[in-house]
């Protein structure tokens, strides 16, 4: 990581579309999937990509370090997290 780099990911937390590209074709499915659906579960996501839920979590998982993903967790089932895309337009 450059000196310029890093002080962009300091000053902008979230990723961009160019974080996204260097990811495994699954986590480049699931972002696009986030795009056009505010915000899904790890279940709906599956369910949206038919992927399976193992390779759903690989891909938000990255997804996360590239810190393109938000998560939180659902009010209606604290046991759910829900996932939104992060990348400022």
């Amino acid at each position: 990581m450059s000196a310029s780099e890093a002080v962009q990911a300091d000053t902008d937390p979230h990723g961009s579309w160019d974080d996204v590209r260097e990811l495994p074709p699954s986590a480049k499915l699931v972002a696009k999937v986030l795009e056009y659906n505010d915000t899904m579960s790890q279940q709906q996501l599956a369910e949206e990509t038919l992927l399976p839920a193992r390779t759903v979590r690989y891909a938000i998982s990255r997804l996360e370090e590239a810190n393109v993903v938000d998560s939180r967790f659902s009010f209606t089932d604290a046991r759910k997290r829900l996932y939104t895309l992060a990348i400022d337009a």
